[in-house]
This record gives C-alpha cells, sequence and structure tokens, in this order.
C-alpha cells in the first residue's frame, strides 16, 4: 500500500488492456472505479476485479461503483431500480418510517449481495445533496429531500446499513451540489446563497456522517470563495474539516468534468493544493491517465490510516 498513489482511475473497457496492465503495475492508483462500459456480464465483472487485485496482490484493493439505484444504476444488465430512487425513499420514511426500513434494507442487502459478488467494495453514496426546486436535474430524485434533516438522517441509516454489508461508501458531494442551477459536467455551477444559509440547510446534511470517504462538489461557493470550485478552494474544504466536521478521505470529483476551467495537469494539482486526499479520474483515456498519475503524490501517512480503516471494516 506504500508505494501507491493518491489517484482513482477509470477504466476503458471490460478487460484490462496491455497498456492498462502496464500503467496499474508502474503508477499503483490508490483504487480504481467502474462503470457501465466496464460490465457487460457476471462473470466478466469477476473476472476483471480478480485480475485488478491479482496485479496489486490485495484482496481487499479499493474498487468503487455509483450505485445509487433510480436513474444511476451501473448494474441497470442485472437489476432494475428504475423508480427505486433516493427520493422515493425519503418520501416513504416521511410516509411509513416501518415500511421505510424494510424496504430501504432490503434496497441495501441487495445492491450489498451484488457488489460483493462482483469483487465491489465502495459504493458512492449516499447523495446528500438536497432538492431543490428550479436547480439543475443533474441531483433531482438523486437526492432524498428537500428537507436536511430528513436527507441528513436516511444519509446515516444508508452509511449503516452499507457498513454491516462490508460495503465502503462516499457521501457527495460535499458540501453540497443541490441549489447548482447547471450540471457540473458540462458548466460551473455558482451557488450565491450566504454562508449563514447554506450553513444551516446544504452543509448541515454533511455533519456528523460516519463514512470514511467523501467526494467534493465541483461548485463555486460564491460568498465564500468566488473563484474556486470547493475542489480547488483551500477556503471551502477548511469548512469541511472544521465546520462540517469531516474528518476522513475527501476524493476529489471526477477532474475530466467541465466545471473545472483549468489544463487536467492542473486541475490535478490544484485539487491536492486545496487539501483533497485522492484525486478521481474516470473516462479511461490512458494518455490522460498517465497525466493524473504524474501528478498526484503518492500516499501519505493520512491516507495510509485512513485506508487501514476501510481495510478493517471490511473483515
Amino acid at each position: 500500500m506504500i508505494n501507491r498513489k493518491s489517484f482513482i482511475t477509470g477504466i476503458k473497457s471490460v478487460k484490462l488492456t496491455a497498456q492498462e496492465i502496464k500503467f496499474l503495475k508502474k503508477h499503483k492508483p490508490w483504487g480504481i472505479i467502474l462503470f457501465s462500459r466496464n460490465l457487460r456480464s457476471i462473470k466478466q465483472i469477476i473476472n476483471l476485479t480478480k485480475h485488478i487485485r491479482k496485479i496489486f496482490k490485495d484482496k481487499k484493493y479499493p474498487i468503487l461503483i455509483d450505485q445509487e439505484g433510480g436513474r444511476v444504476n451501473r448494474l441497470y444488465k442485472f437489476i432494475s431500480l428504475n423508480h427505486l430512487s433516493s427520493y422515493y425513499f425519503g418520501k416513504l420514511f416521511l410516509k411509513n418510517k416501518r415500511e421505510f426500513n424494510i424496504n430501504y434494507k432490503l434496497f441495501i442487502d441487495n445492491i450489498s449481495y451484488l457488489l460483493s459478488i462482483l469483487g465491489i467494495n465502495i459504493n458512492t453514496v449516499p447523495v446528500l445533496d438536497l432538492k431543490y426546486k428550479g436547480s439543475s436535474n443533474i441531483i433531482g430524485n438523486r437526492s432524498f429531500s428537500e428537507n436536511p434533516d430528513v436527507a441528513s438522517k436516511i444519509g446515516d441509516i444508508c452509511i449503516e446499513f452499507f457498513r454491516k454489508n462490508s460495503i465502503g461508501t462516499v457521501i457527495k458531494h460535499i458540501p453540497g451540489h443541490g441549489l447548482a442551477k447547471v450540471d457540473s459536467h458540462h458548466f460551473t455551477p455558482i451557488i450565491k446563497k450566504s454562508f449563514n444559509y447554506l450553513k444551516q440547510n446544504d452543509f448541515k446534511v454533511f455533519k456528523k456522517k460516519n463514512s470514511l470517504f467523501a467526494m467534493t462538489a465541483h461548485v463555486i461557493y460564491e460568498k465564500i470563495d468566488p473563484k474556486n470550485t470547493a475542489t480547488h478552494s483551500k477556503k471551502m474544504i477548511k469548512i469541511i474539516r472544521n465546520q462540517i466536521r469531516f474528518k476522513n478521505l475527501l476524493i476529489s470529483d471526477d477532474l475530466s468534468m467541465k466545471s473545472l476551467k483549468y489544463s487536467l495537469k492542473q486541475n490535478t494539482i490544484k485539487a491536492f493544493d486545496a487539501g483533497c486526499n485522492l484525486a478521481l479520474h474516470c473516462n479511461g483515456d490512458i494518455k490522460e491517465m498517465f497525466i493524473v498519475a504524474n501528478n498526484s503524490p503518492k500516499l501519505n501517512s493520512f491516507i495510509i490510516k485512513k485506508t487501514s480503516e476501510f481495510y478493517k471494516n471490511l473483515s
């Protein structure tokens, strides 16, 4: 683990190419994230995750996926979750808590079982962004609620259910993407609300979360740092650490997203300079992967300590 670098990478297809194998052996990313393009059949995915872990000689090597339910369902070829969005569960929570607990546990147990079979040990959930009318639909029904208390409570339940199933969680998009009027995959969202408003609403949802990982928002909070997205903002990451009090590993959102306006090299360097612990790059473009790898430091003692905690939770 000591020789690994502080980045997470995607891969291009359903099996590792010779170039990717060489890349992984040389640059040793902290983890790998899988997308629908990497997932063709149960047997193929098992072979892929086994191959990845064989390269690193590590049975607990971090392999991530975005398996939220609803419209973000990377495993759609194997499990249908179209109607089981986070917002669906948020409404059920308010309507009938007993029914919610039974159904939500069943939902998470089934996802966890499938992930465990496939060799995936981190799910990038829960989405703790609030649902706002008039905001970009990039969050929409991926949110549990308009109410920060409801979203926070369900977030805690989500983290705990996955933990009991030995699946790590990544709270996102810290410190809150809900007010964004545009999709950060394509544009830079600028949120104009005051610090006090954000503290009492969007930021509040992320407080006291027992997750070892959090993913940053590629969003500018104009009243706090008018120049930088949270991913690139020392001020925002200071708030995440000191006000929201998230003390575990901070993962950048995907550095190839268009919200970030610098070169990929600068996007990587600025994420680390601001205080991110791990840089995320998703698209599997080998040329871009080399840029991120060459500008990512080796794991420091803090990352090694928190990774060891994650490994311990898996046993």
